[in-house]
C-alpha cells in the first residue's frame, strides 16, 4: 500500500512521483499572471466572504526507468522545439483557441524542465514510488481531457486548468490524494475540478495513500 511521505521529502528510489506547488507567476516575466490573479481571488473571496488566500500552480516529476519526465499544462507558443506536447485545448473560449496565442499545451516532456520549479513551495512533495503508478500518469497524459481553460465545461463547479491536469492524472492512476493540497493559506483553482472528473467512470483500483 503506497504511502505519502512528508511534503518536501525527496525519492532515493529509481521510481518517484513528485508534486510541485508553485506561486502563481513565480519567476521574471510573470507579473501580469501575478496581478491577474490577485484580482481573480480578491473577486473570489469577497463572493465567497472569506479571506484572501495565496494562489498556487501544481505540476509533476515522474521517474521511471532512468528517464524524468515534466508533465504540465503551458500555453503553446511558450519555448521553442519539442517540449513534448501531446495534445492542446483552447483558452477562454473555444473559438479562440483557433489562434495559438489563446491555446494550451498539455506536456509529457522526457528529460525536460518545468519554469520556475524552484520557487516551489517547500520543494517536491513525493508522493509514491510505485512504477505500476508512475507508468499509468505517464500513459493517462495524452487521454487528459482538454476542455476549454477557464471554463467549467465538465460541470464539475469550478474552472479547468492546469491544476485540473495534475489532480485529474493522479486520481485516474490510482492515488488516494484526499489529504494532498497546496500549501497552508495557499488555493489551487481547478484541483478540485480534475478530481470530480477523475471519478467519472474510474477505470483503476485505487491505492490509498
Amino acid at each position: 500500500m503506497a504511502t505519502l511521505p512528508t511534503p518536501g521529502a525527496s525519492s532515493t528510489s529509481t521510481t518517484a512521483v513528485e508534486l510541485y506547488w508553485i506561486p502563481l507567476g513565480a519567476g521574471v516575466g510573470g507579473a501580469v499572471v501575478r496581478w491577474s490573479g490577485r484580482i481573480y481571488e480578491a473577486t473570489a473571496a469577497t463572493l465567497a466572504r472569506r479571506p484572501r488566500c495565496s494562489l498556487y500552480h501544481s505540476a509533476l516529476m515522474v521517474d521511471l526507468d532512468g528517464a524524468r519526465t515534466a508533465i504540465e499544462m503551458a500555453p503553446v507558443w511558450v519555448g521553442r522545439g519539442d517540449r513534448g506536447v501531446v495534445s492542446q485545448g483552447p483558452v477562454g473560449a473555444h473559438f479562440l483557441g483557433r489562434s495559438p496565442l489563446f491555446r494550451y499545451g498539455v506536456r509529457r516532456w522526457p528529460g525536460g524542465s518545468i519554469p520556475d520549479l524552484a520557487a516551489a513551495i517547500g520543494g517536491p512533495q513525493h508522493l509514491c514510488d510505485d512504477a505500476v503508478i508512475a507508468e499509468r500518469i505517464l500513459d493517462l497524459v495524452p487521454s487528459f481531457p482538454t476542455t476549454t481553460w477557464g471554463r467549467d465545461e465538465l460541470g464539475t463547479g469550478e474552472m479547468w486548468n492546469s491544476n485540473s491536469l495534475v489532480s485529474w492524472l493522479l486520481v485516474r492512476a490510482g492515488l488516494e490524494i484526499a489529504s494532498v493540497g497546496p500549501p497552508e493559506g495557499g488555493r489551487a483553482p481547478g484541483w478540485h475540478a480534475g478530481l470530480i472528473a477523475a471519478t467519472r467512470d474510474h477505470p483503476w483500483p485505487t491505492r490509498r495513500g
